[in-house]
């Protein structure tokens, strides 16, 4: 499992990306760079990095269900993932 601040961290960009994503790209479409340049830096969407929710895990992660490899598989053997089955032929 991930350390907590690292999971905090990426958290805190996320909220920082969602409550500056309008003004972002109001910025963007006016050209104006300079103020653009003023806004912090981890409100740009480019800085996050895909996570998993259970774990915090920054590799393996599957997008469809936004856990990580590991977690996937062990709530898939679980049955906890609806409509996921293991292959067998």
């Amino acid at each position: 499992m991930a350390r907590k601040s690292v999971i905090a961290r990426e958290a805190k960009r996320q909220r920082l990306v969602a409550k500056y994503a309008d003004l972002r790209k109001q910025l963007k479409e006016e050209g104006k760079w300079e103020e653009l340049d003023k806004l912090p830096k981890n409100s740009s969407p480019v800085r996050l990095h895909n996570r998993c929710q259970l774990t915090g895990r920054p590799k393996g992660y599957m997008r469809k269900f936004g856990i990580c490899r590991v977690m996937f598989r062990k709530m898939a053997n679980e049955g906890k993932l609806p409509g996921v089955t293991k292959a067998s032929w």
